[in-house]
């Protein structure tokens, strides 16, 4: 390393949060495509020069970005499945997070056309979320809460992409009341679904 680099400071800290928050700020109002390592300085009254020594491309400052804000990484273990599930998705970073939403969507046409993006973004931002979901069912079903024959790869998503789906798709952000009623209605009684045979019980129509 020269002595140049050597005397470059980090970015790191508050300032480095602040140039977090200004990126999501960017990604919000203007989307992955037209954000700019410049848009991005500018907003954080900081040089470009500044940025590249903390990040090497727009997609590492965004995920990185991204991660900062996407609320606490603990999984809610309350003893009920309907409370943890209400928990994880409402607040801060929830489905419920206006803001959270908005960067969500900022950034699912990166995931399609950017590979490096994507890569990072499943394992760093997704992978932890599928993992918490799966740990809060998985203790649900040895509660008992969940019948030992509903496959948890199918059902532990399930709500999330309800909610995606009304949000991005049909343009109904969600609330709370609308959460639980997803969990009244569809996650619940699918949690207690009993398969007695593979076969359909057809009547003779003779």
């Amino acid at each position: 390393m020269t002595p140049e680099a050597q005397a470059r400071p980090r970015v790191e800290g508050d300032r480095e949060q602040e140039i977090l928050q200004a990126t999501l700020d960017v990604l919000a109002e203007v989307g992955y495509d037209r954000l700019t390592m410049d848009a991005v300085a500018a907003a954080a009254k900081a040089s470009k020069a500044t940025l590249y020594r903390r990040w090497s491309s727009k997609s590492a400052l965004v995920i990185d970005a991204v991660l900062a804000q996407k609320g606490p990484t603990s999984t809610p273990d309350t003893g009920s499945l309907r409370e943890d599930l209400l928990q994880m998705h409402c607040g801060t970073g929830g489905v419920t997070d206006s803001r959270a939403m908005s960067v969500l969507a900022s950034v699912i046409t990166a995931v399609n056309i950017d590979p490096e993006f994507a890569t990072a973004f499943r394992r760093d931002f997704i992978g932890p979320k599928v993992a918490a979901g799966r740990a809060v069912f998985e203790r649900a079903r040895e509660r008992g809460e969940i019948s030992p024959d509903v496959d948890l790869d199918l059902i532990a998503p399930a709500l999330a992409g309800m909610v995606l789906h009304r949000t991005h798709l049909l343009g109904e952000p969600p609330s709370k009341a609308v959460i639980a009623a997803l969990i009244d209605q569809v996650v619940l009684p699918a949690c207690h679904a009993t398969h007695t045979s593979d076969q359909p019980q057809d009547k003779d129509l003779a």
